[in-house]
């Protein structure tokens, strides 16, 4: 008889053992895997509003934090399930070419231009952004780019294009190869100019001793988009999560959790009105 007890408990916790493995597995399947540009991350917005979608789908968010460009390269490469990016042209080349599905617009929010108190390009107050360029590209003012592929330096690359000025190789220009939150730190350390978007800035402001000194260009707009990965090129993703978390950030739930955050007060992403 106590053998037979003996036996019972080790089936009992050969069992434990057997459903803890499924539920583990099952746990870790469930992950969604989401590259995202650092402004939504280094900003602060994803840990303020994904908890709510996690917690409300029982999903699991692992979140990957790079440049725009990087982001789509994992996507296209079949690493992540589902991006959120600020390139309208590339995310529309990324479906054009088969890589995702459904993408939606999500909010918007702005690039701004920052820079030191000595301001020696003497930007401040001004509203247009090639002019602002124009004048650092003058006076040699020292200026770091994100150099990163990122959908903030597409957009800067696109003012010196458009103004025909080569910036490779010239004294003034820096080009970090890093993150936006690593490049208002340098450029606070190097009291030089950058372009950034607003959210990040406002996260990183004490930190830098730099102000925004020209704003409000419409050519600073800064839209973002949430796109699935193609499950008929990539069938091992996990596209129920990634269209259940497309589903919630444009949903009243998830517009509400985008307007709510607002630290110290200041509303840094707008969500994108639907059309």
């Amino acid at each position: 008889m106590a053998r037979a007890a003996f036996f019972r408990c080790g089936h009992l916790a050969t069992a434990m053992v057997l459903l803890l493995a499924f539920f583990s597995t099952h746990l870790a399947a469930r992950d969604l895997r989401l590259a995202t540009t650092t402004s939504t991350d280094n900003s602060g917005l994803l840990r303020a509003i994904l908890p709510q979608f996690e917690w409300q789908q029982g999903i699991r968010v692992q979140i990957i934090s790079v440049g725009t460009g990087k982001a789509l390269k994992l996507a296209e490469n079949g690493d992540v399930d589902v991006v959120l990016v600020h390139d309208r042209q590339a995310e529309e080349a990324f479906v054009a070419a088969g890589y995702g599905v459904n993408r939606r617009d999500v909010m918007y929010n702005d690039f701004v231009i920052v820079g030191p108190a000595s301001d020696p390009a003497t930007l401040r107050g001004g509203r247009e952004v090639l002019e602002a360029f124009r004048q650092i590209a003058a006076r040699q003012a020292r200026f770091v780019s994100r150099g990163d592929d990122s959908g903030t330096e597409r957009m800067e690359r696109s003012y010196w294009q458009q103004l025909g000025i080569a910036t490779k190789g010239a004294p003034w220009y820096v080009s970090a190869g890093l993150g936006m939150g690593e490049v208002l730190t340098m450029a606070g350390e190097m009291q030089a100019y950058t372009l950034t978007d607003r959210a990040t800035f406002a996260s990183y402001k004490t930190r830098t001793g730099l102000a925004i000194l020209v704003q409000g260009d419409p050519r600073l707009f800064n839209p973002y988009g949430v796109i699935a990965v193609n499950p008929k090129r990539y069938p091992e993703i996990h596209f129920a999560g990634a269209m259940a978390l497309i589903e919630w950030l444009s949903s009243a739930a998830g517009h509400s959790a985008i307007s709510a955050f607002r630290p110290n007060g200041e509303q840094l992403f707008f969500v994108t009105p639907a059309r």
